[in-house]
């Protein structure tokens, strides 16, 4: 494996594991294309996606896709043994499959929630897949094994979401179910239910209080000067006729 094709991927890896939050084990969709290519080209796909992607890796199908196999007969024979050994997701058509192609792209409908990788030789598919934000493409070049950078479609989305215009509907109710869990709704609740308090004394009504207390307090002093006042003019007057009555004697 190249060293440029790994750090291709692996920044490949980075970009879905941030934006759209992909985590170990990876899911792997694989239709017949990719099966037939893979065995034609010397593939070992259980063994070397793992290392391709830096991490663990489911590799699975669906029973429409092997159906599909099954029909096209001897041609696709060694393509349906490999699709057989993947596990198997339901899908919506058990009773009336679908072609391969139909059935993956129904399989990453609302916004693939289940963070499914889709594996594909179908142009047309790979055309389709593009249109949906949020889902990494995988095909084979020769012998080579190659995760396709992300799409205009997953770029703008992820360009949305940081600008807060755009939130999953799965992504909205993951979040409320969280909340809830930890008991982070109520207490939100609580915090916008809780009044403001009030903040401390208004620091004019102070000024006032200061001014109204230096008023009395001048007002006090005035009266106690009235009051000195009035007992010497008395002490002058009783203190007259006492000098007179000493002058007629």
């Amino acid at each position: 494996m190249g060293v440029t094709r790994q750090k291709h991927a692996k920044k490949i890896m980075g970009f879905y594991k941030h934006s759209f939050q992909f985590r170990e084990p990876f899911q792997v969709l694989l239709d017949g294309t990719f099966c037939q290519a893979a065995l034609r080209n010397k593939i070992q796909i259980r063994e070397q996606l793992p290392g391709y992607l830096g991490g663990a890796a489911q590799l699975c199908t669906t029973r429409c896709v092997i159906k599909e196999l099954e029909s096209l007969g001897k041609a696709l024979y060694g393509a349906k043994l490999i699709a057989q050994r993947f596990e198997v997701r339901k899908c919506s058509h058990h009773k009336d499959p679908v072609s391969g192609s139909t059935c993956l792209l129904s399989m990453i409908e609302d916004g693939n929630p289940h963070h499914f990788f889709i594996a594909t030789q179908d142009q047309d598919l790979s055309n389709k897949v593009k249109k949906k934000p949020g889902v990494p493409l995988l095909f084979i070049i020769q012998n080579t094994m190659v995760l396709d950078k992300p799409s205009p479609k997953s770029l703008a989305f992820v360009q949305k979401l940081q600008t807060n215009q755009l939130v999953p509907e799965y992504q909205k109710q993951s979040i409320v179910e969280l909340k809830e869990k930890e008991g982070l709704a109520k207490q939100e609740g609580e915090k916008r239910r809780k009044r403001k308090r009030a903040g401390g004394p208004n620091p004019l009504s102070c000024l006032k209080k200061k001014k109204k207390k230096t008023q009395e307090s001048q007002e006090l002093s005035a009266q106690k000067k009235k009051r000195r006042k009035r007992k010497r003019n008395r002490v002058k007057a009783e203190a007259v006729p006492a000098v007179q009555k000493n002058e007629g004697e």
